[in-house]
Order: C-alpha cells, then sequence, then structure tokens
C-alpha cells in the first residue's frame, strides 16, 4: 500500500482512538463508514490489514497495565472485523450472484439443447413431410410447371441446412451423441482433412462434465483450430484437454506464425462473435480465455473452467 492520499490512514486511527476510549455503538460504526470508503476505492483486504497495524502502532506505544491490554485487545478485534465488515458482505454478494449465474447459464443450456433437437428432429420431419408432398404433386404437373415444384424444393433445401447450422450453433449434437473427446476429435479430423493440417489431441478428463461446460470447451477448441487454419498458417496444431478435481483445462497449440488478437477482433465485428462468444462464455462460468504467442513455436490458445463454486459460509 502506497499510503492513502485522502487521509483514510488519519480517519482510522482517529476512530479506533476514540472508541478505545468510549467504546459505543456509534463509534463502532465509523469502522464501518471507513471499511465501505476503502472497498468504495477499490482497495482490498490486506490494505485494511495495513491500515490497522499502522493505527495499531499508534493507540498502543505507550504502557499500559494488563487488565487495560486485555480490554483494548477485545475492543480492537472489535473494530477491525467491523472495517472489515462490508468486505465481507460484498464477498457474500458476489458468491451469490456467481451461483445465481452458473445456475441461469445451466438453464439456459438446457433450453437452447430442447430447441436445438426440436429444429434437428420435429422441424427436419415436417420438411421431409412437405419435401415428399412436393414430389407427388410434381409428378401430376406437365414438366414446366413441375420445374416449379422444384425451385421450391430448392428453397426448403436451403432452409434444411440452416435450420441443421442453428442447430448444431445452440448445442451440437455430436457432443450428446459421442461424448466430449470423441467430437473434440471428430472436429479435429475434420479440420485436417479441409485444411490439409494434422491435428492431434490428448486427453485426460474423468468425464462427468456438466453440459454447460463440454459445450464451452467444444466450443473452444472449434474457434482456437479455425484461428489456427486461417490465419496461423501452421504445419500442425494440438488440442490438449486436462481435468483436476477442481478445473478443466482445453488448449489449442500451434507451430505458425500466430493471429494479431486486433484484426481478429476487427474481423469479428464484421463477420460474427469468434473470440467475443468465447471469452463471454468464459465469464459465464467464471473461467478464463487466455491467447499467448509461444517464443518460436506459434501460438497457444487456453481455456479454464473451475468446476466447483466456493460455497464459504
Amino acid at each position: 500500500m502506497n499510503g492513502y492520499a485522502d487521509g483514510l490512514d488519519e480517519r482510522y486511527r482517529i476512530a479506533l482512538e476514540d472508541y478505545l476510549a468510549t467504546p459505543e455503538e456509534a463509534l463502532l460504526e465509523r469502522a464501518y463508514a471507513i471499511g465501505r470508503q476503502a472497498l468504495a476505492d477499490g482497495r482490498g483486504v490486506l490494505d485494511m490489514v495495513t491500515l490497522h497495524s499502522q493505527a495499531l502502532a499508534a493507540v498502543l506505544a505507550g504502557p499500559a497495565a494488563d487488565d487495560d491490554r486485555a480490554r483494548r485487545s477485545d475492543l480492537l478485534q472489535r473494530f477491525f472485523v467491523e472495517a472489515l465488515s462490508p468486505f465481507e458482505i460484498a464477498h457474500r454478494g458476489f458468491r451469490d450472484a456467481n451461483t445465481v449465474l452458473h445456475r441461469l447459464n445451466d438453464m439456459l443450456e438446457d433450453q437452447a439443447k430442447r430447441i436445438a433437437y426440436a429444429l434437428h428432429g420435429e422441424a427436419a420431419q415436417l420438411l421431409a413431410s412437405v419435401h415428399l408432398a412436393l414430389a407427388d404433386v410434381a409428378t401430376r404437373l406437365p414438366a414446366d410447371r413441375a420445374s416449379e415444384i422444384q425451385a421450391v424444393r430448392g428453397l426448403l433445401d436451403q432452409i434444411e441446412d440452416r435450420m441443421r447450422r442453428l442447430s448444431h450453433e445452440l448445442r451440437p449434437t455430436i457432443l450428446d451423441d459421442l461424448g466430449l473427446v470423441p467430437a473434440i476429435e471428430f472436429l479435429a479430423d475434420g479440420v485436417s482433412q479441409r485444411w490439409g493440417m494434422p491435428v492431434t489431441v490428448r486427453a485426460s478428463i474423468d468425464g462427468g462434465l456438466p453440459p454447460t461446460i463440454e459445450t464451452a470447451l467444444y466450443r473452444a477448441a472449434q474457434e482456437g483450430l479455425n484461428n489456427v487454419a486461417r490465419h496461423a498458417q501452421a504445419t500442425c496444431a494440438e488440442v490438449a484437454l486436462l481435468q483436476s478435481p477442481s478445473l478443466v483445462t482445453c488448449s489449442v497449440r500451434d507451430d505458425g506464425k500466430g493471429f494479431d488478437l486486433a484484426i481478429l477482433a476487427a474481423r469479428e465485428g464484421r463477420r460474427g462473435l469468434g473470440l467475443v462468444e468465447i471469452r463471454e462464455r468464459m465469464l459465464a462460468l467464471g473461467g478464463t480465455l487466455r491467447v499467448v504467442p509461444i517464443i518460436d513455436i506459434g501460438t497457444e490458445f487456453t481455456v479454464e473452467i473451475p468446476l466447483e463454486v466456493p460455497t464459504w459460509a
């Protein structure tokens, strides 16, 4: 701590001295007010510890009897706890908000999954029925009119393709059909075949991850590989999945020239979400996204997601 230009250290010392002299509730409230001010100024608990220690050095400088030391020790503890209480309240508020966000994210993911399956299954069946009906109608029409029906069927094909894409964007069905690791291996194989760039997958996953986290990891690997293929000019890439009791990590590494995040961000503003979407997914799950250059050997794209929401009493 570099000192308090606003005089907070002096306010704290005076308030502490007044409370030691007259331990009344009204004076104790000044400790709470100082704590709130420190929190609003962006100071942390360690700053408050330093602030309290500096005040102690001033108020306890003189000699004192044993019974007075015991009385002061109790009052000092009460004052310091009261000064820290705004930080505890803020911490609990953050924890509760984080829990609510996790539950909301799970609800949204579940709704997206239901919508994806409705698009992929029910809507696709309806379109197939329309195709059959149009084909039947076309057999009873003259050739020149039948060609018009064929044009309509072409539009239906476009609608079906778009719905399939929307379904995949909402919830990749391959995750439910195969699981996370096989889904990413399938993704890596597709990138290898399309771009002629070998992609290996290393995975140490115990399984049992929540669907929300599986989707986020899959999307992160997908975005990382897309950026490598399109921008890094790499000859090979690797996807690594690692799970510990409290954290799951997905990294995409390449041996290319890397890619400029500022350029990518500008392109995303015109084309779509990309890294912005991945970063928002990570924030919603309490995770992080890092894209860092590796000296002489390319770029590493990494996401980390905690597996448990802390629950403090």
